[in-house]
């Protein structure tokens, strides 16, 4: 099939006196029907090329579905006097949600989201609250993918959905402790920016919404949300470097938000309530690593703020839950996750034996009890829900993750974590799983994971699709590059802003030393990463185009310089203190030097997949389009390059829990397939 071809339409983008011509800025025209028909001559291209290995790319989504129990049920959740649960019927693509008095008590459907999802191609329900007197449900609802979401209002005694629709939401809301009236926040329209707070009155016409509050500065969004105390409401502003709470008695709906503590920039926290105490976590005063502190509730300025729990340069304090009689915090000492209790009589860790593992608070919305649950898994062990008493200190297994794939083992698997040098001298943690009858003394397929942004750490869980990898002979591994928070608040900061590329050379050193100490050899080296590490993998193989046999780019980021220049694209104005903001030269010039579409060269590109989704919000869809456009134009081999465009999602790919195995059979499917060619050679 002919090779498209996007024709050029040169357009100048003139900043600092540097002109960059963009041959491919048209592709950003989404109602322009010769875009739609690039994108779709894209399609049918990547439909083309593929064709030949459809039957594998089939046979692994059977595999990837057979793993997964048709028929589940979650752990039941107590939470002011119903227990919740989530299941899935054999065959369906969507959860139902249901509640019950008592464990024996007849189940009552809340929603069934397989009935509400019957007519979109993409279906999204978010942000489930019951009312507190147990009577109402509100919940967003998205049918594009592109997270702009309609809330509604159900009753839950006659099953009706109430009048009252609210357009263009973030897909939450919270209750006031009426029963009546609910906060919601709104997007801009353009840019989909969370800005503004509004009350609504069960029964009133939305278009008459109280405004509660607007953040007016552009790099801020807002939500609001509720103390797990059930007792306040809070407004949070937040931005990349900077928190400020308002706060409101949930009982006192009509009152006014007062401030916690005003924004000083640098300065973040995070609010619980307990009693007559708030509770503080909080990187105030250079805690780097985030500290504890606490005041009485009615001294919330910082200056009456008391330390609890004190900074310390090698333990990053991540997240706090808080009960009646004890804490939980959420502790990551040396890349390993810690869950610590702490009591009016106790203060201890509990233990965990794998070498690299993630463990994490589950939802524990009850604070009058004396167990909590949370949730362990590992590369090999699949995610676990326990519950710990802290009187016996007895953990009691309540749910694995059945895999009912009938030849799945555990104990056929192996994980273990390597520390590289980069070229700067820091060490840089790789976690790895492989299936036991690979044989590490030889070369390997293996597949690079990498995202290292936003202090986002993508931490060493189970999956159940990657088996499919394991079991072909590929070794997986995760590079925890700077960027993320993998050692600490210090390791995002090195990788972000002037220091962004210590991420792209920490995933190269990586990816060389694993060939250096023989897990791979160079033909065998595969890489993947989506959105921020979609610019990873675009950054990456612009440095070293040829390291790596093939690469998949997820949804990426890799026009980065012309989305921070324009602060109507969603997202924009928020990314400034992550990326820099290029409206100031030193940024300008930095972005530009790594920005993966600025930086294509005549040169051998890698085998190469690009997926996007034409509604995506978070990273819209003509930004790969360009980059694979522009790379055809180019690119000076004949290795793969394909683009595939999902015409119905976005950002997250399609919905359903079926139908979004196609989307990783795809990917996989790709990968396979380049090996297999590599071994006939």
């Amino acid at each position: 099939m002919k090779i498209p071809k996007a024709p050029k339409k040169p357009f100048a983008l003139t900043k600092f006196n540097d002109t960059r011509i963009d041959p491919y800025y048209w592709l950003r025209e989404r109602e322009n029907p010769e875009v739609i028909r690039y994108l779709k001559e894209e399609n049918a291209y990547f439909d083309a090329q593929t064709q030949s290995y459809k039957p594998l790319e089939k046979r692994l989504f059977e595999e990837m579905k057979a793993r997964i129990k048709q028929e589940d049920t979650s752990v039941p959740v107590y939470e002011n006097g119903y227990y919740y649960q989530t299941k899935y019927l054999k065959g369906k693509e969507y959860p139902i949600y249901s509640r019950r008095k008592t464990l024996q008590s007849q189940e009552e459907i809340i929603f069934d989201e397989n009935e509400m999802a019957e007519g979109h191609a993409y279906y999204k329900l978010t942000g489930i609250e019951i009312s507190p007197d147990n009577r109402l449900a509100v919940f967003g609802e998205d049918t594009t993918g592109r997270r702009q979401y309609t809330l509604q209002i159900k009753n839950l005694e006659t099953g009706e959905l109430l009048p009252d629709r609210i357009e263009n939401t973030t897909g939450s809301a919270v209750w006031a402790n009426d029963n009546q009236t609910l906060f919601y926040t709104k997007k801009d329209p353009e840019t989909l920016r969370a800005f503004r707070i509004y009350k609504h009155i069960i029964g009133d016409n939305p278009v008459n919404d109280q405004l509660i509050y607007e953040e007016k500065d552009e790099t801020f969004d807002v939500f609001v949300t509720k103390s797990k105390s059930n007792y306040y409401l809070y407004i949070a502003s937040f931005s990349t470097l900077t928190t400020e709470y308002r706060y409101l008695e949930a009982d006192n709906p009509n009152g006014e938000f007062k401030v916690f503590a005003p924004r000083k920039r640098g300065v973040e926290y995070n609010l619980f309530h307990r009693g007559k105490h708030f509770f503080i976590l909080t990187n105030k005063d250079n805690a780097t690593n985030f500290k504890l502190m606490q005041t009485t509730t009615g001294k919330t300025n910082m200056a009456h703020w008391q330390e609890y729990i004190s900074h310390r340069p090698d333990v990053m304090l991540e997240d706090v839950d808080v009960f009646a009689d004890f804490m939980v915090l959420q502790e990551r000492q040396k890349g390993l996750n810690k869950l610590r209790i702490i009591s009016h009589k106790d203060d201890f860790y509990l233990q965990f034996d794998e070498e690299t593992y993630n463990v994490y608070m589950a939802y524990n919305p009850e604070m009058q009890v004396q167990e909590f649950r949370y949730i362990y898994n590992s590369m090999t062990t699949p995610a676990s829900v326990f519950s710990f008493n802290i009187q016996t200190r007895r953990k009691t297994l309540l749910k694995e993750q059945e895999v009912p794939d009938g030849k799945f083992d555990k104990n056929n698997y192996q994980s273990k974590r390597i520390w590289v040098t980069a070229r700067d001298g820091k060490k840089i943690p790789v976690s790895m799983v492989w299936h036991k009858k690979t044989d590490l003394t030889k070369p390997n397929p293996l597949l690079l994971y990498g995202y290292g942004a936003y202090g986002i750490t993508v931490d060493p869980g189970f999956s159940t699709t990657r088996l499919s990898l394991l079991d072909r002979g590929f070794i997986f591994a995760i590079a925890h590059v700077r960027g993320g928070e993998y050692l600490g608040r210090p390791w995002y900061e090195e990788g972000k802003l002037m220091k962004k590329k210590n991420t792209f050379n920490d995933f190269i050193d990586v990816a060389k030393n694993l060939i250096d100490q023989q897990y791979i050899s160079p033909s065998q080296l595969y890489a993947m990463g989506g959105s921020a590490g979609g610019l990873l993998m675009g950054a990456v193989i612009n440095a070293v185009s040829q390291l790596f046999k093939g690469v998949v780019a997820q949804v990426p980021f890799v026009d980065v310089l012309t989305t921070m220049l324009d602060d109507s694209i969603p997202l924009t104005t928020g990314e400034y203190d992550e990326w820099g903001n290029p409206n100031q030269k030193e940024y300008y010039d930095y972005i530009k030097s790594y920005s993966p579409y600025d930086n294509i060269k005549a040169k051998q590109y890698p085998n190469l997949l690009v997926t996007t989704g034409l509604h995506d919000s978070q990273v819209q869809y003509w930004e790969p389009a360009k980059w694979v456009a522009k790379l055809r134009d180019l690119k000076t081999d004949d290795n793969l390059l394909l683009l595939h465009t999902d015409m119905d999602s976005g950002h997250g790919g399609a919905s359903g829990r079926f139908k979004s195995l196609k989307d990783t059979a795809r990917d996989y499917a790709f990968l396979i397939n380049l090996q297999e060619k590599n071994n006939q050679l």
